[in-house]
């Protein structure tokens, strides 16, 4: 399959730069992410014109373009999708925010003012991604599992995700939170620490959190480096108090 094929099929969403096996582990889709890739490597650099005057790009890597019939709410305002994005019909796009390429945005998300939406990251239904939300993007190495954010997850304002980590259903991430492969997780619940690389758990609400640092020197000094804290798990009352107006949609 070439390049073109699979930037459509990608925006398509019948392709996907991962996917869940029947053990709900997601994995990279190698072969999508090398056309990605190839797709760059046989674009040339063009000066943009008409709405995008005095930019520069990809020529085979443009910005989508919208009709109602997507039935994407893309409002005006300095967002961008680019080609080869998958958004869904029932998205909702406030500006300025990106979506780039690779990437899946599945129905009635709602993608927030100066947010990101990285490289061939994974977003399910209905999760809200609230101002200034950065979720990585992965092209390289092609076998790194990208950003994957589960069916309903909530994501508060300044929430940073990156280096893979999977978000799954239903979880509430509290502002400031940031999430990487070397963040340590621990559940304050069932008081546990994750194991590294393991997803945040369904519903689970995780806030910023601080641990001590190891050694003697930074002890003394009572030097402290960031963790994340799962508190809770959500319930009846913190799903009501998470309900997005239906007038927004």
């Amino acid at each position: 399959m070439n390049w073109q094929d699979t930037l459509e099929q990608l925006e398509a969403g019948t392709v996907r730069s991962a996917t869940q096996n029947e053990q709900g582990e997601w994995q990279a889709n190698i072969d999508a992410k090398k056309a990605i890739l190839a797709a760059f490597k046989a674009g040339e650099n063009i000066e943009l014109v008409g709405a995008y005057q005095g930019f520069v790009d990809k020529d085979n890597l443009p910005a989508r373009q919208f009709t109602v019939s997507d039935n994407v709410r893309l409002v005006p305002g300095g967002s961008s999708v680019r080609r080869g994005a998958h958004v869904a019909p029932g998205v909702i796009i406030m500006p300025p925010a990106y979506i780039n390429v690779g990437a899946f945005v599945d129905s009635g998300t709602m993608v927030d003012s100066h947010a990101l939406i990285g490289s061939c990251a994974q977003i399910g239904k209905n999760v809200h991604v609230s101002a200034a939300v950065q979720i990585g993007g992965v092209l390289e190495p092609v076998g790194a599992s990208p950003v994957i954010i589960e069916d309903d997850a909530f994501l508060s304002a300044g929430v940073v995700i990156v280096e893979g980590v999977v978000v799954k259903k239903g979880a509430v991430i509290a502002p400031g939170v940031s999430l990487s492969a070397s963040v340590p997780v621990y559940d304050c619940v069932n008081e546990v620490m994750l194991e590294k690389g393991a997803p945040i758990p369904e519903r689970a609400i995780v806030v910023p959190g601080t641990r001590p640092m190891k050694g003697e020197w930074a002890q003394s000094q009572g030097l402290t480096i960031a963790c994340a804290l799962i508190v809770k798990y959500r319930d009846e009352k913190s799903d009501a108090s998470l309900e997005l107006e239906a007038v927004l949609r």
